[in-house]
């Protein structure tokens, strides 16, 4: 039983996870269990090159900071687990038990994060009842978010980036993935909030 589980390895994704990962050395974070399904064959950062984005050099492609940040959650946090190449079919379940059913395998959770891409039509089962038309995409582009109230669609699912409805920025939606992980955390710290930070200060 996973305690996060987050689905999708592009800037939301992971920004959450870093997050997550980073909060290793808290009391309330120390004994979880949080994976990363990665797939990402249809990421719009494939194409993509960024020259306003704060922190990332100009002229830096899309393509390379997908594998780039991927290989730095692995060397930074690595009991994030990382599962490439599934695809999630299905989600069951509520709080606490749910089941995340891809191509290939079934993972026990006890929370997920969606951080895929708001193309239409959606295709994971179980959260129709969800989609609705994206309410800051120009409608000719069709496409689509998820109903949610502060990134939470119901008790244990929350979700990040494009899809909870932000606008597709890197930095807006990384922004949105590091939101989702401070809610996680301030869950786990019985909700006493929380933010994360490392720091050179001599204490």
């Amino acid at each position: 039983m996973l305690d996060a589980l987050i689905i999708g390895g592009g800037v939301s994704g992971v920004s959450c996870a870093l997050i997550l990962g980073s909060a290793h050395s808290k009391p309330f974070a120390s004994d979880k269990k949080i994976a990363l399904l990665s797939h990402q064959k249809a990421s719009s950062l494939q194409d993509a090159l960024f020259n306003n984005a704060y922190g990332i050099e100009a002229g830096k492609l899309g393509g390379e900071l997908l594998t780039e940040s991927l290989a730095h959650l692995s060397s930074v946090y690595p009991h994030i687990e990382q599962i490439p190449n599934e695809k999630v079919l299905k989600i069951e379940g509520e709080i606490g038990n749910f089941s995340v059913i891809t191509n290939k395998n079934t993972y026990l959770t006890k929370l997920i994060v969606i951080g895929i891409g708001a193309g239409n039509p959606f295709t994971i089962e179980g959260l129709e009842e969800f989609v609705i038309p994206h309410q800051k995409a120009n409608p000719e582009k069709n496409r689509i978010q998820l109903k949610n109230h502060d990134h939470l669609v119901k008790d244990g699912i929350y979700v990040c980036g494009v899809l909870a409805g932000w606008r597709s920025q890197l930095s807006i939606a990384a922004g949105s993935g590091a939101a989702v992980a401070t809610d996680i955390l301030t869950l786990w710290n019985g909700g006493v909030h929380v933010q994360v930070h490392d720091s050179t200060r001599v204490k």
